[in-house]
């Protein structure tokens, strides 16, 4: 089983910065009001809360190392080093390579635990995607509750981690 010691730093901070990413993915392919933004949010914390028992050793100590204020930070620096001065469309652009080097990392040092990671990272932009209607009033009636947009960001996050 793998965990933070088997990856070098470099590699360990990509694997912290997906699971952030990947709502950032979600986001920037079908954009929120203020309210569907709140409840993508919680969806995504949510996500990394429940992953805390995850089956998976590697998903486990990302999620533990995440809860730490060292984990947080270097996830959250590398996010916004990644986004910084991007539009929409290239956020999402940048988010899927990254998940892409991501998915190639955990092939490679723990192809054991890959399929876990990337089941994990991929459930994490369903709840994203199922945690807002999109075009409703104030995001919470009526609208879509999976918009053209989502499916699509969902089928390319699929395709960046190599599922």
């Amino acid at each position: 089983m793998a965990t933070k010691p088997d990856f070098t730093p470099e590699q360990w901070r990509k694997l912290l910065e997906a699971p952030l990413l990947v709502g950032f993915a979600v986001s920037a392919a079908a954009p929120s009001g203020l309210i569907g933004t709140l409840l993508e949010s919680m969806a995504s914390a949510d996500a990394l809360a429940a992953a805390r028992s995850d089956a998976s050793e590697l998903v486990r100590a990302v999620v533990d190392d995440l809860l730490t204020a060292e984990g947080r930070t270097a996830a959250r620096t590398g996010v916004q080093r990644l986004i910084e001065g991007a539009e929409l469309s290239e956020v999402k652009s940048r988010a899927l390579a990254h998940l892409g080097e991501a998915a190639r990392i955990v092939d490679a040092v723990a192809p054991g635990e890959a399929a876990a990671f990337k089941n994990w990272v991929a459930q994490i932009a369903a709840c994203v995607v199922g945690a807002a209607a999109e075009g409703g009033f104030l995001d919470l009636i009526g609208g879509e509750s999976v918009s053209a947009a989502e499916r699509t960001a969902l089928l390319e996050i699929d395709a960046a981690l190599l599922r």
